[in-house]
């Protein structure tokens, strides 16, 4: 296949050269030693975005999924042969340090992202660090400097905000670029789980501040802010808050979690983090925003859902129908006018001129293929990936601003630029 769409070879991102597609793989390729921390439900997805993304695009160089990291040497060996890793590491220094490995691809609890993140940056080697950036904006400070540091030494930094890399999402990017929707007056996002309705499931890393930094906050409602910026283009100006912890107590963890299931014993711990997240917002540009993020909506595994209204028109999606936009073009007579699918699957689309026949759709492991291209992209380029750690601080910022209202009872609190 071939460099296709008007935006083939510019930016390294989901609007520069992302639909670039070929079956021809990367054999031949100058290799890219690629090292992962982490290797559970996160560490499975980057894997798999890794071993795939040269069977499918062609690339400027090739990855080579060179070592996996974790603490426990028999769990980390075993992952190592299930997810196609070349060798395993107990200490993410020594998995640093290794001559073979150019890119650390850091997929752990957030209390570990900056001093993980920033050691690889100061070894010289490329960073792709999961979402949220940190637990914290001082954290994410410091990673966001010494990226720019080592950008100064050809080094790329970027963050996993995955669902940027949906094509769907990359084409509403694209229109609301365009001016298809004219001026955005309302934003609105939600992001829904069930996965802590039962209030005996146990305590997690997930539900401790000191490990997750926040709950539903930070796991959820960083994806739903970075994607609110992602489309409008602007940071979110200021937050008004509010947020819950529904279960305070939980059984303490037995044995290790596996994705979102666990096993919990007799004794109970507190849970330190929020269960949910309800806050406005307000854009530079003068549209209003509104996001719900929470992990106690029964009956919702995974809805990751959006609505911008504009002068011109609207669009929404719905990642449990990842593969459609809905779009209203305002602009057209009322008598035929009305909301349209858009079923994304053309080779004109975001990413897919690689992919399949149009009409046949793609799905959530995609976009961690998506994410390995446009990084591998960036690296080869020296072109400023997308989002940055700049991004990842940006949302960062905006969490923050969520906490510090919800602390005071809603008071509007400006994001700290």
């Amino acid at each position: 296949m071939r460099e296709t769409g008007p935006d083939a070879g510019a930016e390294a991102g989901p609007e520069a050269g992302a639909d670039a597609g070929a079956d021809a793989g990367s054999a031949g390729k100058r290799p890219l030693g690629v090292g992962m921390v982490g290797y559970a439900f996160m560490g499975a997805a980057h894997s798999q975005g890794w071993r795939t993304v040269g069977r499918v695009f062609d690339l400027p160089v090739e990855p080579v999924l060179a070592a996996v990291c974790g603490r426990d040497g028999g769990a980390v060996r075993a992952a190592a042969d299930r997810l196609g890793w070349a060798a395993a590491e107990t200490d993410w220094r020594a998995l640093i340090a290794r001559d073979d490995v150019d890119l650390v691809d850091i997929c752990t609890p957030g209390d570990s992202h900056a001093e993980i993140a920033v050691a690889a940056l100061e070894a010289g080697k490329h960073v792709l660090c999961e979402k949220p950036l940190a637990n914290t904006v001082e954290e994410a400070e410091a990673m966001a400097e010494a990226a720019e540091r080592a950008r100064a030494r050809g080094q790329v930094a970027m963050v996993g905000f995955n669902y940027r890399r949906v094509p769907a999402l990359a084409l509403a990017r694209r229109m609301v670029a365009e001016g298809r929707l004219g001026a955005l007056r309302h934003v609105r996002l939600t992001y829904l789980q069930d996965w802590l309705v039962d209030a005996e499931f146990p305590l997690t890393w997930r539900l401790i501040k000191e490990h997750a930094g926040s709950g539903a906050l930070g796991d959820l409602g960083a994806h739903i802010v970075d994607l609110a910026q992602y489309l409008v283009g602007e940071q979110v100006a200021g937050v008004s808050a509010l947020t819950e912890t529904f279960v305070r107590e939980r059984p303490l963890l037995e044995g290790a979690s596996s994705g979102l299931t666990a096993a919990g014993g007799a004794r109970r711990g507190a849970v330190t983090v929020d269960d949910a997240a309800v806050f406005t917002g307000r854009f530079p540009n003068g549209a209003l925003a509104s996001f719900e993020a929470t992990r106690f909506a029964a009956g919702r595994k995974n809805a990751l859902r959006l609505e911008l209204n504009g002068s011109d028109g609207s669009l929404a999606f719905d990642l449990e129908r990842l593969n459609e936009l809905s779009f209203h073009d305002h602009t057209e007579p009322a008598a035929s006018s009305g909301f349209r699918r858009i079923l994304v699957t053309e080779p004109e689309h975001p990413y897919l001129a690689a992919w399949w026949p149009p009409g046949h759709g793609l799905g959530y492991e995609h976009t961690f293929v998506h994410q390995a291209r446009d990084l591998l992209h960036a690296i080869a380029t020296g072109a400023r990936p997308e989002p940055s750690f700049a991004d990842g601080l940006s949302v960062q910022r905006v969490l923050a601003a969520v906490e510090e209202s919800a602390a005071k009872n809603s008071v509007y609190t400006p994001v700290t630029a």
